[in-house]
């Protein structure tokens, strides 16, 4: 963790790990006041998840009205450049968006064989598998989003056949920019289409992730505080 930079006095590695891991155990040790004072929080987060889940929705529609295009244009003979890579792009948004509302939801792939051993050993043991996953999930959260820098500060683009207006490109680069340059920002933007920055496209891995990430540590503290797992799988009829 050497490139782990230090953030308001801490290296990056402490508020990442060692602070969710020390409210977990407050959760742990106080129960009730934490669940009090984190109970409105959760709710902003419940919100979060579910509309990170309309997005990962809304990626799919645009993979249908894709393919769709791509049919009434080879049918009218005519050339949609870059509808594969922008198709691409749809589902890698789809999957990442998706990963948080799936947790809420008990979508995901979880084997519960240890946990059935008993309501006391499976409660530890599903909360130190909690654990580990939020660890490993901030781990990729984290390197998701230095691969979003990187491919600004090397200026990547892609190599196939879409292309992205600049507006909306300056549209994303007013908010890691000061408000007194926006003028300038968009003085300087054009209304030419240009080739795809890579970053562009790897901005809903490194959502999806965050949100991965922080859905795990906030259902390992809910975990903690209510005794009980509240990732349920919905029952299907």
């Amino acid at each position: 963790m050497r490139d782990w930079q230090p953030f308001l006095g801490l290296p990056l590695w402490a508020w990442l790990f060692v602070l969710p891991t020390i409210v977990a155990l407050a959760c742990l040790v106080a129960p009730e006041p934490l669940g009090r004072a984190l109970k409105p929080l959760q709710r902003l987060f419940d919100r979060i998840y579910l509309f990170s889940g309309v997005l990962a929705s809304g990626f799919m529609v645009t993979i249908l009205l894709l393919i769709v295009a791509q049919m009434v244009a080879r049918w009218s003979s005519l050339t949609f450049p870059g509808s594969t890579e922008y198709a691409g792009y749809a589902m890698a948004a789809t999957s990442f968006f998706a990963l948080a509302h799936a947790l809420t939801r008990g979508a995901h792939i979880r084997v519960s064989i240890f946990l059935n051993m008993g309501h006391h050993f499976g409660l530890w043991l599903d909360a130190f598998a909690m654990w580990i996953a939020a660890i490993t999930a901030t781990y990729f959260a984290r390197f998701a989003i230095k691969t979003n820098i990187m491919s600004e500060m090397l200026n990547d683009r892609t190599q196939g056949q879409d292309f992205t207006p600049e507006w909306l490109l300056s549209f994303f680069a007013m908010f890691p920019t000061a408000p007194s340059e926006w003028g300038k920002l968009w003085a300087e933007t054009g209304s030419d289409w240009v080739y795809t920055p890579v970053w562009l496209p790897q901005l809903p891995m490194s959502s999806g992730t965050v949100l991965l990430a922080l859905a795990l540590w906030d259902y390992l503290c809910r975990l903690l505080i209510t005794r009980r797992a509240s990732v349920t799988s919905e029952a299907v009829e």
